[in-house]
């Protein structure tokens, strides 16, 4: 047997090392993340950026002048941390501005209280303060049953929805940390999301009314307030936007066409109520004052840039929605989200790290009513493969992946693949710098109802940590307030997400994107 060339043996000596380096777990910078945890556990300023945000900023609805406010805020705080490119950049018409100026509910009789409520977004005001008799009208269903109450909601203030039944293990027990078992799930999960047979929806019964087809009959019988209860959560008021808004686009014209319709507290929803099924009378007074914009305006994004080096013109992405419903600051929605992201950046910057990617930092408006924001920007600058309208752009291929949280205001206890399993070893190997943390579970499920899925239903690699559900109770009610956030997870989220923003824009790849369907 002849001797094997020494050159032609280092040559495949070399191969099978490359191979063999190719499958092993990919490098985590381990020097950086200990400067990460440093500065992020040691020097945090999280708590002081959330606690402006939820404070003084306070609550933060779509197109709203207070909205308009936090972003101006936001974009100098992003200036003065060093970044580049900060736009407050418009992305659709949105309708007219709307914001509470004022709002006040008692009840007077048969016992004086005062009452908890705010009105929902989109409606009108009173007619400076309007004292009136309560009405139960939350049994109409049907066309038919209105013949019930012609004549009847004169001057009234109407009551439209059954009394709630309180969730009194909501206020004794609190919401308890994801156990064991449920991360073992989510680990263990075979597929990206729950297969559920595809069923065609009943028919839609012609004789039952809309929400708006109802307040358009109170209106016309010439009520003067509507009061809702949507919570069973003791001393929480749920409520969003008057029914209709999508449809007719946040309209001035339609918004100060309704009636003013107050979310009450469940507790003052239903003392009234059982009073009132006791044929007892009862009075209350309300003045609500709200303005509303005198034309249609653009909703907007705030996006800052930390500039990359030599793959500088490929981008990771950072952020959450900065928007929120207006009862509260939205502290654990999305405040606190918006905060860590800011944080992360600042983290990197406080370093001296020099990305070799961009990292582009977004904060996104018009989430809560249909991801609006995060979803034009994707299409306006990147394009999506199944949206004729969007295309494809030339930053499409440029893109790396996107980190987002907004699962309440929990730590981070691990990070959905959304079905992608080719980043599993690479987020294995980023995560294992936190098990002390608890940073340990990876799941091929996918979730939804937030930002990373504007990305992800583009065919670009997004993303949405596993959270604990601390907090997030509160969130869409007048109880998501600084208070309920817990700083050590804010500060270990930072550290966390600071650490997969470096990692990603200094890989020698981009993330792996999964196959478009």
């Amino acid at each position: 047997m002849k001797p094997f060339p020494r050159a032609l043996a280092a040559v495949i000596l070399l191969v099978a090392i490359s191979a063999f380096a190719s499958d092993q777990t990919p490098t985590v910078d381990w020097d950086t993340v200990a400067k990460i945890r440093e500065e992020g556990l040691q020097r945090s300023e999280v708590m002081d950026i959330v606690g402006y945000m939820t404070d003084v900023l306070g609550a933060r609805l779509t197109l709203s002048e207070d909205m308009k406010r936090a972003q101006a805020w936001a974009k100098d705080k992003m200036e003065k941390l060093g970044l580049t490119n900060v736009v407050v950049e418009p992305f659709m018409d949105y309708g007219a501005a709307w914001d509470n100026e004022y709002f006040s509910l008692h009840m007077l009789e048969p016992d004086y209280q005062p009452m908890v409520g705010f009105p929902l977004a989109h409606t009108a005001g009173t007619k400076g303060k309007v004292v009136c008799p309560a009405v139960i009208a939350s049994d109409i269903q049907t066309k038919k049953d209105l013949d019930r109450y012609r004549g009847k909601l004169k001057g009234a203030a109407v009551l439209i929805t059954p009394p709630f039944t309180l969730d009194m293990a909501a206020l004794t027990q609190g919401v308890a940390r994801r156990t064991p078992e449920e991360m073992k799930q989510m680990e263990e999960a075979v597929v990206p999301t729950p297969q559920r047979p595809a069923t065609p929806p009943p028919p839609l019964n012609p004789d039952l009314l809309k929400p708006e087809e109802k307040l358009e009959f109170f209106r016309a019988e010439g009520a003067a307030v509507v009061l809702q209860c949507e919570s069973g959560m003791p001393g929480a008021v749920r409520g969003f936007a008057r029914p209709g808004t999508k449809d007719d686009k946040w309209s001035r014209e339609k918004t100060l066409g309704t009636l003013p319709i107050v979310a009450v507290t469940p507790e003052h929803y239903n003392r009234m109520y059982r009073i009132l099924k006791r044929n007892i009378p009862v009075k209350i007074e309300a003045e609500v004052r709200n303005r509303v914009g005198e034309k249609v305006e653009k909703a907007a994004n705030v996006v800052g840039e930390f500039p990359g080096t030599d793959l500088a013109d490929e981008v990771v992405m950072v952020g959450a929605h900065f928007d929120s419903w207006h009862a509260s600051p939205g502290a654990s929605d999305d405040a606190a989200g918006c905060a860590v992201a800011l944080e992360a950046v600042r983290i990197l910057k406080a370093i001296g790290v020099k990305p070799r990617r961009t990292i582009r930092l977004a904060f996104w408006g018009g989430e809560e009513q249909g991801l609006h924001g995060s979803r034009e920007y994707v299409n306006a600058h990147f394009g999506n493969p199944k949206d004729p309208k969007a295309g494809i752009k030339p930053e499409y291929e440029k893109f790396s992946s996107y980190f987002n949280q907004d699962y309440g205001a929990g730590q981070f206890r691990g990070i959905y693949l959304q079905g992608n399993e080719r980043v599993r070893r690479l987020f294995a190997a980023w995560m294992e710098p936190f098990r002390d943390f608890g940073l340990t579970t990876i799941s091929i499920q996918s979730v939804g109802s937030t930002d990373h899925v504007s990305f992800d239903a583009a065919g670009l690699p997004g993303f949405q940590f596993i959270q604990d559900r601390i907090g997030g109770t509160a969130g869409h009610t007048n109880m998501d307030f600084f208070d309920t956030l817990r700083a050590e997870d804010l500060m270990k989220n930072a550290v966390v997400e600071a650490a997969f923003v470096y990692h990603a824009a200094m890989a020698d790849q981009r993330i792996p994107r999964k196959q478009l369907k």
